[in-house]
């Protein structure tokens, strides 16, 4: 299959260069992109084309890995343009936006296929894996086949992808969000070394967690509020209490400063309790 991705970050060039290693021919668009996203897709193998309507008429299929946020909108300028071949929604949404994202790209005569991606980046075998759901996820999964990115079929479902994902990312970035949250409020009482103190008994782990915590989220924090939006979406859905995940979503927005920056613990307690209101 002729592929394309939407858009090569951190995430999606990896999931390129996957379809790629495979055998298969992947796109992107260089319109509007930085220079460092033409360095990851150059890295990744990744054929470039000038324009949107150049990839949607060249692909056969098109991967959407971009942030939650822009999910729909990216949905509703590639259905603007008529493709009307295999379209993978792989983006951290909640299955309501994946609905829309869909009755947008069906409408236009597409095939959708949910997918939701668990893990880092894809450099190794057995780091990642997408999840797909659909009628036509058997498809999406054999492009995959014999490469680092793990695609596992959840079923015909629609939506099941993304409340896989939704979950999953639930604990482990809600989690994250907590504990740089409980530092934080430690640090504005002045109980800083007690609740270290407290930890060295009853969670050692928790210490060390939270400053490696701080160093490997803060850099990423910029696209995870939105995230955690869709997840109070769908526990909102589903009948459970949003509020957590809202919270979540602003401690990650209060972090959204050091996409390019050095970080460490203090750095981001400091964003945390001095953030605007």
């Amino acid at each position: 299959m002729k592929l394309g991705i939407l858009h090569p970050g951190a995430m999606g060039s990896t999931v390129g260069a996957a379809a790629s290693a495979t055998g298969h021919e992947v796109y992107w668009c260089t319109q509007g992109r930085s220079r460092e996203t033409h360095l990851r897709a150059e890295a990744s193998g990744l054929r470039p084309v000038t324009c949107l309507q150049d990839l949607a008429d060249g692909c056969d299929g098109l991967i959407s890995v971009c942030p939650p946020a822009a999910a729909l909108e990216q949905a509703n300028a590639v259905a603007a343009l008529g493709f009307s071949g295999l379209y993978v929604d792989a983006n951290a949404v909640s299955p309501q936006t994946a609905g829309a994202v869909s009755a947008v790209l069906t409408a236009a005569g597409a095939d959708v296929v949910d997918g939701g991606i668990v893990g880092p980046p894809v450099r190794e075998g057995g780091s990642t894996i997408l999840y797909l759901s659909g009628p036509r996820a058997g498809e999406v999964a054999a492009c995959f086949e014999g490469s680092h990115l793990e695609a596992h079929v959840l079923g015909p479902t629609p939506g099941h992808a993304s409340a896989l994902k939704m979950a999953f990312a639930a604990w482990t970035k809600g989690s994250s969000a907590l504990l740089l949250a409980v530092r934080a409020l430690a640090q504005a009482e002045g109980v800083s070394d007690g609740l270290l103190h407290a930890w060295s008994r009853f969670g050692p782990e928790l210490c060390s967690r939270s400053e490696a915590t701080a160093r490997s989220t803060a850099p990423k924090a910029w696209r995870f509020g939105g995230e955690m939006r869709e997840i109070a979406a769908t526990f909102e859905a589903a009948g459970l209490p949003s509020d957590f995940h809202r919270g979540a979503a602003e401690i990650y927005d209060r972090m959204a400063g050091f996409q390019h920056g050095d970080v460490d613990l203090n750095k981001v307690l400091d964003a945390l309790l001095n953030a605007k209101r």
